[in-house]
């Protein structure tokens, strides 16, 4: 396709030429014979040495024009080594387009970059940065579409397939019109028509196609039509013509206008122009928004930011239109931004300046509450190819549709693909850290696993160097994410996923206790590592303080499902001895009662014993004069690690 249709649709008169020389090359060059300039260039070029500039710029674009990616190469190949970085931003663009068409995407990158340090913009290395990095991702992942080749394409142009009512319509320069011997220079096909066909719900395939509105037909362009959902008013693209005559601007172009006009019994009435046509430059590939509310189309009016630029206007109820609005820098770039489709909120669109696979490439940009638009994403393969992908358009269940490309394996020239899109995989990141609870210090080999409600394995990872993770789980989940290491706690943390892949949710940290922090070993013997428990004079009640203490046990045993326990409550050698037995004994169960209320199983705590006096660990014993501090190391509760 290359550029012919990108607005710019121009009619111009064959030179012939039976002598080649430079002079006749540029002669066709800018009458926009680009066939023809095309191998009058390479005719010139064998016996020039030195060729200058404007001569490789001229060889190079008349194949670029004309889709001939390997020979545009060629020739944007040697201007470079004219020129080097002191090359036009858009030559730097053709020349990676090219690159990417043959698909030696490692030299395209390396020049990209190279052009995006000398311009020095930090916002565009972060969107070419972001864009490669989706659709290298894209790339890894299985694809939602799965695209065919219409038996309806023919081996000239066929393109810009639409929905009308139940039925399609699209253009093509096959020869089935009184005017089709007379070519369009530019690529000497026909001038192109609206077609309109049955389709096949069952395989998506296209049928029966007749010229669409045959009142509507001149002998030069009609292309890229958009309906309201009625089927009653059409917008489409054409060559502006006054007394059925092409109007020409002082550089002898004939641009390209959208007409307006309502279809009442299978015929075209009043067809008007839409406020913002314009003789000096194009207005083109019109699309209607669902609700009839909005205007997407495509020009190259003054004041864009690249060759062609995407703009929307407003329609009122009664048919009056806003001022076009650009659609800005994060949809518009240097080069052509084309073809819009609106639907569900989504803008979908082509362009061969935001990074992609070459040349034109499919995008899609969700609409915003606050009017802007998200940064485009490329669709990425098998909708867009090497070479140009374009007029994407898809049913508002977001099912199936259509796509236009000139890839390799087609019939010829652009062809029609049908696609069907499969229901999107919608998922989400979780990422954070694991942390010493004590030192503050990260965790690393961590494992994080997380789970759905029915306790089943969503994903699993284990935290780097720096203590951190990251897991992709579905949307739309209840997740329970745990995190273990051997000789560590475990912790962990529930999360809800959003109802669409909204982003990462972030911060979601883990603190594990080093199970060394947490038990004193003397002798052999591990004990959770508590200070004394308190009870009141003479009884035997959980206080306050003491639960301060056997939180510190509760704790161990939730994050070490595994421990099992015994306790022995002591007590100094005041009091009868026998008094002393039954009130350690009742201190000791007391205790036991409160850790099975905090949800631990009782059968993780083997015994709860008191001992009295009967196990002193100081001279202390009857008869013997003692400190309060010394008395007080016998009064005590040890709750002793069995397994772990």
């Amino acid at each position: 396709m290359k550029k012919l249709y990108i607005l710019s649709l121009v009619l111009s008169f064959t030179l012939g030429f039976a002598q080649t020389n430079l002079k006749k090359a540029d002669a066709l060059f800018k009458s926009y014979s680009y066939a023809d300039a095309s191998k009058a260039y390479e005719e010139c070029l064998q016996n020039i040495e030195n060729p200058s500039a404007q001569t490789l710029k001229n060889a190079a674009d008349s194949y670029y024009f004309n889709s001939d990616a390997r020979n545009a190469l060629k020739w944007y190949k040697r201007l470079y080594e004219v020129q080097g970085n002191n090359l036009t931003d858009i030559y730097y663009l053709r020349y990676i387009q090219t690159m990417k068409a043959v698909m030696d995407y490692d030299d395209a990158d390396k020049l990209t970059k190279e052009y995006l340090n000398i311009k020095g913009d930090q916002k565009e290395i972060n969107r070419y940065v972001a864009q490669k990095k989706q659709l290298d991702s894209l790339s890894k992942a299985k694809s939602l579409y799965t695209i065919k080749n219409l038996d309806i394409n023919t081996g000239k142009s066929d393109f810009g397939a639409t929905f009308y009512q139940d039925r399609i319509v699209f253009t093509s320069a096959r020869d089935t019109t009184k005017f089709s011997d007379k070519l369009y220079n530019w690529n000497n096909q026909p001038f192109l028509n609206l077609y309109v066909s049955e389709r096949n719900p069952a395989d998506g395939s296209l049928f029966n196609e007749t010229l669409f509105i045959p009142n509507v037909m001149t002998k030069y362009h009609e292309a890229t039509a958009s309906f309201a959902a009625n089927g009653k008013t059409m917008y489409y693209s054409t060559n502006i013509i006054k007394k059925n005559k092409l109007v020409i601007d002082r550089d002898k172009i004939n641009n390209f206008q959208i007409l307006k006009g309502d279809i009442i019994d299978g015929k075209l009435e009043n067809p008007q122009k839409v406020f913002f046509d314009n003789d000096a430059y194009s207005v083109g590939h019109p699309c209607l928004s669902d609700d009839g509310q909005w205007l997407f189309f495509a020009s190259d009016m003054p004041g864009g930011y690249g060759e062609t630029d995407l703009y929307v206007v407003k329609i009122a109820d009664d048919g009056t239109m806003s001022s076009p609005q650009n659609l800005g820098p994060k949809i518009n770039t240097i080069g052509n931004d084309l073809f819009p489709f609106f639907r569900n909120g989504i803008l979908y669109f082509s362009s061969d300046g935001h990074y992609g696979l070459g040349d034109l490439d499919v995008y899609e940009s969700k609409f915003l509450s606050d009017g802007n638009f998200t940064t485009p994403r490329n669709l990425g393969a098998p909708i867009n190819s090497n070479k140009d992908d374009f007029t994407f358009i898809i049913d508002k269940f977001g099912t199936y549709g259509y796509v236009s490309s000139n890839r390799a394996g087609g019939k010829g020239d652009d062809d029609i693909y049908s696609f069907v899109k499969g229901e999107p995989v919608c998922n989400q990141n979780i990422s954070g850290k694991a942390s010493d609870r004590k030192s503050k210090l990260p965790i690393t080999d961590v494992t994080i696993v997380a789970y759905n409600s029915y306790n089943e394995i969503l994903a699993e990872t284990k935290t780097n160097f720096e203590g951190k993770y990251a897991v992709t789980v579905p949307c739309n989940k209840t997740v329970r994410l745990v995190a273990t290491k051997t000789n560590y706690s475990n912790d962990e943390k529930t999360v809800e996923t959003t109802k669409e892949n909204e982003g990462e949710i972030i911060d979601v940290n883990f603190e594990l206790s080093n199970y060394d922090d947490l038990v004193v070993k003397k002798k052999g013997v591990e004990k959770v590592d508590v200070n004394p428990i308190y009870f009141d004079y003479d009884k035997f009640d959980i206080t306050p303080l003491a639960i301060d203490e056997l939180s510190k046990v509760v704790f161990i045993m939730r994050k070490f499902p595994n421990i099992r326990i015994k306790i022995e409550s002591h007590t100094d050698s005041r009091g009868k001895d026998a008094y002393n037995l039954k009130l350690s004994d009742n201190r000791a169960k007391s205790t036991r009662d409160y850790i099975v209320s905090q949800q631990i199983d009782p059968s993780r705590i083997e015994s709860a014993i008191g001992y009295g006096e009967t196990r002193l660990i100081n001279k202390c014993k009857n008869g013997v004069k003692c400190t309060e501090e010394e008395h007080l190391l016998n009064r005590r509760s040890d709750f002793i690690i069995i397994q772990k």
